[in-house]
């Protein structure tokens, strides 16, 4: 306290006479999360979004409100916590995935939503385009074709050798997957592998989907879609993975640094950092129609040697030797 009014006391010192210093304006924002509030992969995506903010001048307790909500996959958590931060009449929304746009958006009203970690926002009928998205939502996207190839290139690195993949997500959680998967089926074949799609909407279903893959057989891998079902579910899919000894390619290295095999994907934390700029802007007078949706430009390569010495998997030294972090 003493230290406060010190700072109060130089600081009216330095205003004239009689004039009062002016009360800075608090704004507010609200973040709805769709993971669990104790997941520790988000705790990296709130830090940087919060860096990202701090560094744009704005400060919790000074001149900034941050709610937050966390839905934990729950479809019945997203409506009721979407309708809570809107009532709380926040200057602009932060949406994490495409549930929680799809909550917030008919509540929202001309409140501006910033989003992260969405697929396809433009055949989703989130955007008009990706350079000029009308309405009042904006965001960044986490896929771009190219990453298909990536994971296909990346399991034909693997020996054994991977020549079936199933491909994971939930329908209801990830409408857009369908983008995805004709992706993967188009780069498929340039390294022999055949695809499948395994939709799954719980527990039960991911076992009994990796127990019939690995029942058919040496050469089964697993494509993990990014979806927030998967990221709820990520302890099951990995020990699900480990038990049936599939190799697996995830979207996202908190899958890796949690015991999966290979993650290859956008970076999250860097996509909050990057939201922390748009809510700047639209705080400042900025409109959403106006702020084109970006697409992911940072990408991460994360290898757990520990896991493949451990299923007796080889991982090509090309790979280790481009990996942005191998887990040893």
């Amino acid at each position: 306290m003493r230290r406060r009014a010190v700072l109060a006391a130089a600081a009216a010192a330095v205003l004239a006479p009689g004039i009062a210093r002016p009360q800075a304006r608090v704004r507010r924002i609200g973040v709805l999360m769709g993971f669990r509030e104790n997941d520790t992969g988000a705790t990296d995506y709130i830090g940087a979004l919060m860096q990202g903010l701090n560094g744009l001048g704005w400060k919790p307790g000074v001149n900034l409100q941050v709610d937050w909500r966390w839905a934990a996959g729950d479809p019945a958590l997203f409506e009721r916590y979407a309708a809570e931060l809107v009532a709380l009449q926040p200057d602009a929304l932060v949406a994490q995935g495409t549930p929680s746009v799809n909550a917030l958006r008919p509540k929202a009203g001309t409140v501006p939503i910033v989003f992260t970690i969405v697929t396809d926002p433009v055949g989703q009928g989130l955007v008009a385009s990706l350079a000029k998205p009308g309405g009042t939502i904006t965001g960044f996207t986490d896929f771009d074709p190219s990453m298909a190839g990536k994971w296909m290139g990346l399991l034909s690195e693997i020996r054994p050798p991977v020549s079936r993949a199933s491909v994971l997500f939930n329908p209801d959680t990830a409408p857009f997957a369908g983008t995805m998967v004709r992706a993967i089926e188009a780069a498929a074949p340039s390294f022999s592998i055949a695809v499948r799609q395994t939709p799954c909407r719980d527990d039960a279903g991911i076992e009994s989907m990796m127990e019939e893959l690995a029942r058919d057989g040496r050469g089964g891998g697993l494509v993990v879609l990014p979806d927030l079902f998967n990221l709820v579910h990520r302890a099951t899919i990995i020990a699900a993975a480990d038990r049936h000894r599939l190799s697996t390619i995830y979207f996202n290295r908190t899958f890796t640094t949690a015991g999966g095999l290979m993650s290859y994907g956008v970076d999250y934390a860097d996509q909050f950092r990057r939201a922390a700029s748009y809510v700047d802007r639209l705080l400042k007078g900025a409109s959403a129609a106006d702020l084109p949706v970006q697409q992911p430009d940072k990408f991460d390569l994360t290898i757990n040697l520990r896991t493949a010495r451990l299923r007796g998997v080889e991982i090509a030294p090309n790979l280790l030797a481009i990996a942005d972090d191998v887990i040893d």
